[in-house]
Order: C-alpha cells, then sequence, then structure tokens
C-alpha cells in the first residue's frame, strides 16, 4: 500500500480545545510522538520499516481510546502523524538505532521533492560554525530535516537564529535523492557543505556574526 496515494493525510481541527483538554493533548501527544519515533524498540512495541504501528498496541500503550488518537493527530499544530485504517506512524523524524524503521523503506513511501531550487535549514550561530566545515549529518535521527521555504513552519525549529540555504541541485549531483514527507518536511540523508549556497541571520546577536559565517561558507557578499 502506497501511503502517497491511499493514506488519510491528518488535518488541523478548525476549533481550540479547553485548557485542560489541550493540556491532556499535549502529554499525550509527546508520549505518542516518542512512542512512534523513537520507542517503539524499547517498549516492543510492533512496528514495520516504514514505520506504521497497529493503532490496537499504540491505543494500549498510551491508555486512550481511538477518539482520544484522533483529537491528538488532529491538534498536531505540524500534522507529524498519519492516520491509514487500523495503523498509524510519525510521518519523519524516527531515530534510526533501537528502532525497526529504515531509511530505505522510508523513502520508498515519501514523494520526491518537486518544489523549489533551494531548501532550509535552521540552526544557531555554533552549529552553523560547525556545518561550514563537516556539512549536516542526521545524528541518530534517519535523516536531515529541511524546509521547502525560509518561512515554513515545518522543517526546521522556531526562531532559529540561522538559516542555511541548501541547494537541491548540488545535493542532486552529488548522488543525494530529495523527498518530502506527506507533512511537507524536506529530507535528505546527509547535506555537504558544498551544496550550502546561502546563509540569513534572524536574530540582533547572529546579525553580529553574519559577515563572519558567510566568509566561512565562501558566500559572496561576506562583508
Amino acid at each position: 500500500l502506497d501511503c502517497r496515494h491511499s493514506s488519510m493525510e491528518v488535518k488541523v481541527m478548525n476549533h481550540r480545545p479547553s485548557e485542560h483538554a489541550s493540556k491532556r493533548i499535549v502529554k499525550a501527544s509527546k508520549k505518542l510522538s516518542w512512542l512512534l519515533r523513537h520507542g517503539a524498540g524499547e517498549v516492543g512495541l510492533t512496528m514495520d520499516e516504514a514505520g506504521w504501528a497497529p493503532i490496537s498496541e499504540v491505543l494500549e500503550h498510551l491508555g486512550i481510546d481511538r477518539q482520544g488518537l484522533e483529537e491528538v493527530a488532529q491538534q498536531n499544530d505540524k500534522a507529524r502523524l498519519q492516520i491509514d485504517g487500523q495503523r498509524v506512524r510519525a510521518c519523519q523524524g524516527h531515530s534510526l538505532a533501537g528502532m525497526p524503521v529504515t531509511r530505505e523503506a522510508l523513502e520508498a513511501t515519501w514523494a520526491r521533492f518537486e518544489g523549489g531550487l533551494s531548501i532550509w535549514h535552521g540552526t544557531n550561530v555554533p552549529a552553523a560554525v560547525m556545518i561550514a566545515h563537516s556539512g549536516i549529518d542526521a545524528g541518530a535521527r534517519t535523516h536531515v530535516h529541511l524546509a521547502p521555504t525560509s518561512k515554513s513552519k515545518v522543517g526546521k525549529r522556531f526562531n532559529t537564529p540561522v538559516l542555511l540555504e541548501v541547494s537541491v541541485g548540488k545535493l542532486r549531483g552529488e548522488g543525494l535523492d530529495v523527498f518530502e514527507s506527506p507533512n511537507g518536511v524536506v529530507l535528505v540523508r546527509q547535506v555537504p557543505p558544498s551544496c550550502i549556497i546561502g546563509l540569513e541571520t534572524t536574530t540582533k546577536k547572529a546579525n553580529l556574526r553574519r559577515g563572519e559565517l558567510r566568509g566561512l561558507y565562501g558566500i559572496a557578499g561576506a562583508a
């Protein structure tokens, strides 16, 4: 079953829950996110290589009912969860070690990225200095997360002080496939330094080092 065409993509609900309900949803959401992205192997949750788990088992681990699961999924502001019949998964963000997922199986369920020429990665100043020399690796996760535009809510952390512009063409030139998850996050296994073509800063403190950082990347207009 190809989830790109057949699975139900969860939408954000239009109404706001009560304060009590919001706290309950946030607590359940955090536990569900950990379970589906990082904890399945640890707790013995049945999961396939593409991250799909039986809803019945997930409900048992969380101690909630199907309605509660639907509510958690619908209230997630980045639509991180997919529900397809009697199974559920996190769209992306899985740990590689200790989890049943594989890069190959996840990539087989994602679409090839067909967006713009550039994608974006949010980070901080110390990390940007390191990335200039070593590039961006996925660390403990399966893939590096990037955003389709510099204004996107998905694919980067909120209000990051440094935005790195990455060339899609250069990634492909390095033999790296670029994917997009059902909730719009752009994913690649790694980003070599040579694929980073631009840098923007978003805070006063980071602005003071913008010229220095651009110089590290050999970006025109570093001064």
